[in-house]
Order: C-alpha cells, then sequence, then structure tokens
C-alpha cells in the first residue's frame, strides 16, 4: 500500500513525517558504509617527518640527530631508501623527553608544557578564516610539544571536518558528542573527558562541532527569557567544564561559532583572544563589529560582578596579498589603530593553503610535492612565523623568555629535507 493510503502516515505531523525522512536517509547511508561511525574519525594517520623537519621543529641540527641515532639514544626512526632517516610525531616527542633530560639547561626549549603556577590558555579564535586558523595554531602548538585541546563550537563541525571528524545532522547518537553534553542543563549532563575525542596529532585533542550547538543556544535562549537567566550565568558553565580537564593540557584553542551564549562562555574562560581579519574594507567594517559584540558579552559578564582579566587580545591578519595597494592601505590603517595588538606577521594569501583545504587537510599533514613545493614553503613560512609569535605571546604570560620567533626567522623560507 502506498504511504499516502496508510492510515497512520495521514495521521502524521509534518514534523514527524521530515522526522522520519531523515532517519530513513541516515540509516540507508550507514549501511552503505557512507556515513563514519558517530564519534570515531576517518582512517587518516600523520605522515612521518623527515630529519631536516625534525631538526627545524626541535632547533637543534640534522647531524646532531642523525648522530643520537647511530649511539641508539632517543626513539629509534624508520630508516627509507639511502638510510634516510623520518620519525612519527610520538617519537619527536619522545625525543623532546629525551633531550630536556639529557640538556636541562634547555629543558624548557625542548619540553615546553607549562610547569607548576602557569595557567592554563585558553585562546578563543573569532572572524573571517576562524576555522583555518584555529586549525593551523592546534596542529602547530602540537608539533612544538604543547599538549592541546581544540574545541570546535560550530554547528556544522567545520573544524572538526579538518580532523576527519564527521557528525551528520540527523539520527543523534545515544550520547552527547560536542559541548553540548558537558554544558547540558539535564541532570544527566556529561563530563567534559566525555566529549574529547583524540586526533591523529599526537598530544591534540579535539571537542567536535555538531547542530547539537544550535540547540544549547535554542535552549539557552528560552531560558533567557522564561527565568530571567542572564548569559553571564550561562557563560559559568563553559569556565567550569574546562576546569575539570585542566590539568592535562597547556593551551585550549576555541573555533568560536555564531552562537551567542557559547561565544560568552568562551570570552569568558578565555585568557587570550584571537580576532583575524582579512585586509578588504568590508571585512575591517565587520570586524569592528565583531568588536562590539565582544564588548557587549564582556560587559554582560562584569555587571553580573565578575571580572574579565583577558592576558591578551590580539589580532591577526589573514589571507593577505601584499601586492594588493588597497590591501597595503587597510593593513597600514590597522597597523595604526591596534599598534602592538596587531601580530607583525601576516598570513598571506596561499594556493597551498587552500590545496590542502580541499583535501581536508593542512600542511603539516602533506609534503611539499602535494601542493607544489614553492607555494607550500612560503605558506609554511607565514604559518610558522604566526604561530611562532603566539607561542612567544604564550610564553610572555608564563614568564618565560621568548625564543620561538627568532627561531622562525633563523629557518623561514628553508627548505626542509
Amino acid at each position: 500500500m502506498p504511504h499516502s493510503e496508510n492510515p497512520s502516515f495521514q495521521t502524521e505531523k509534518a514534523s514527524e513525517r521530515i522526522s522520519r525522512h531523515a532517519n530513513e536517509i541516515a540509516a540507508r547511508l550507514t549501511k552503505r558504509g557512507a556515513v563514519p561511525n558517530f564519534g570515531e574519525p576517518d582512517d587518516r594517520t600523520l605522515r612521518s617527518f623527515s630529519l631536516g623537519e625534525v631538526a627545524e621543529i626541535l632547533g637543534v641540527s640534522g647531524s646532531y640527530l642523525r648522530q643520537l641515532s647511530i649511539d641508539g639514544l632517543g626513539p629509534t626512526p624508520e630508516l627509507g631508501t639511502a638510510g634516510r632517516r623520518s620519525y612519527t610525531l610520538r617519537q619527536i616527542n619522545e625525543l623532546r623527553a629525551y633531550l630536556a633530560s639529557a640538556r636541562q639547561k634547555e629543558a624548557l626549549k625542548f619540553c615546553p608544557r607549562r610547569r607548576e603556577g602557569e595557567k592554563l590558555q585558553i585562546i578563543p579564535v573569532a572572524g573571517s578564516a576562524s576555522t583555518t586558523t584555529s586549525l593551523y595554531l592546534a596542529q602547530g602548538l602540537a608539533l612544538q610539544g604543547y599538549r592541546v585541546l581544540a574545541i570546535d563550537l560550530d554547528p556544522n563541525g567545520s573544524l572538526s571536518k579538518m580532523f576527519g571528524y564527521y557528525f551528520p545532522d540527523i539520527g543523534f547518537p545515544d550520547h552527547y558528542v560536542s559541548m553540548y553534553g558537558a554544558l547540558s542543563y539535564d541532570d544527566d549532563r556529561s563530563s567534559m573527558s566525555s566529549v574529547i575525542r583524540p586526533t591523529h596529532f599526537d598530544g591534540l585533542d579535539l571537542v567536535p562541532g555538531t547542530c547539537e550547538l544550535e540547540i544549547f543556544e535554542r535552549e539557552s535562549t528560552k531560558r533567557f527569557h522564561s527565568e530571567d537567566l542572564r548569559i553571564a550565568d550561562v557563560s559559568i558553565k563553559m569556565v567550569s567544564a574546562l576546569k575539570e580537564v585542566e590539568a592535562n593540557y597547556d593551551v585550549v584553542v576555541i573555533r568560536c561559532g555564531g552562537g551567542s551564549f557559547l561565544t560568552a562562555g568562551a570570552y569568558e574562560a578565555a585568557t587570550g583572544v584571537l580576532l583575524t581579519v582579512r585586509p578588504e574594507w568590508p571585512e575591517i567594517t565587520s570586524m569592528t563589529m565583531s568588536l562590539s559584540v565582544l564588548s557587549h558579552f564582556v560587559s554582560l559578564i562584569e555587571e553580573a560582578g565578575r571580572s574579565v582579566n583577558h592576558d591578551f587580545t590580539k589580532f591577526l591578519v589573514t589571507r593577505h596579498s601584499p601586492r594588493d595597494v588597497s590591501q597595503q592601505e587597510a593593513v597600514a590603517l590597522l597597523r595604526d589603530s591596534l599598534g602592538h595588538d596587531l601580530l607583525t606577521v601576516t598570513v598571506w594569501e596561499s594556493d597551498a593553503i587552500r590545496d590542502a583545504g580541499v583535501k581536508k587537510r593542512s600542511l603539516y599533514e602533506l609534503v611539499a610535492g602535494a601542493v607544489g613545493r614553492s607555494a607550500y614553503e612560503q605558506a609554511m613560512e607565514t604559518l610558522n612565523s604566526t604561530n611562532a609569535e603566539v607561542m612567544d605571546i604564550i610564553s610572555e604570560v608564563w614568564g618565560r623568555p621568548p625564543m620561538y620567533v627568532m627561531r622562525a626567522s633563523r629557518t623561514a623560507g628553508k627548505a626542509s629535507s
């Protein structure tokens, strides 16, 4: 009997019919293997890094690493053709531990994890290209030996997809898989640790973003109007959730979404804020509006009797075409207006970054040949230099001497053999 002739379908509500179609399609896709399992990433792995790349990452010479390998000190690298050595990221971190122990005066250089008394750094990223910026910052920090937690507050899961996680907007699993689980108003709220997933980068974990986050925004809006619940009250939940896992990480990178309540929570939990902007006049206008929103959220928190003491608020120019005269003028205006709060480095417009994004990968995951060596090296120079500035800012907050910008300037533009 066709569905239209079935009495049960004639009494079916529109919402029930739509939900039925969604669940049926999701079930068929899952059966065909077209949709990854909930909470499980695709089967990607991170490539190994050449001896030259590892030397650059650690700030030592390639000959020194080669001699360590010959002497049987530290992890044993994989030997390729012509005896070329390569290391996994896990082995690089093992090298860090060995070098920090063997060369204790340089322990901070090799093992930059925060020490006792140094607070967890929580950095929301908002603005144009916030997904790309969050991705490269989180991965860059992990490559430098930091323990990193990336949080995706985008209901579309843009950052999560770059890590190989895909959560369809239909057919939710039995348990929450995003920050909604840790922030839920239900009595059976999930623990923060239960929504954290591993990534293929050693030392880098992820809280995925799903359309559950839109549910949290709707619930919060309803409570805001019916129970006199303030945005600032909701943001306490974000602070409390992050405190549950504070001991496990050095830096938290939050990819902000469009939700008001989640964004307020990110800004209250933050120790520093990174705002990105394209050097185009409409984009700069949009950024000023974002600043007004940030100011509004902070004022709501202050009105609730809590102070907001960010260690820094920095701005980053992204997708910059340095030969474009109009963009040169825009960058000059930003630098004149923001002073030292604008990062020195700008991230250049890059076909290599764009091509890597199409592959759902970062340049850190690819070799130069995958996107063109010249474009690869130029893009890596701006990305590494940007991350170096941010890491030096973190070092300053922790009371450490800066070292990353200096190291990046020595290796900028060099090919990784």
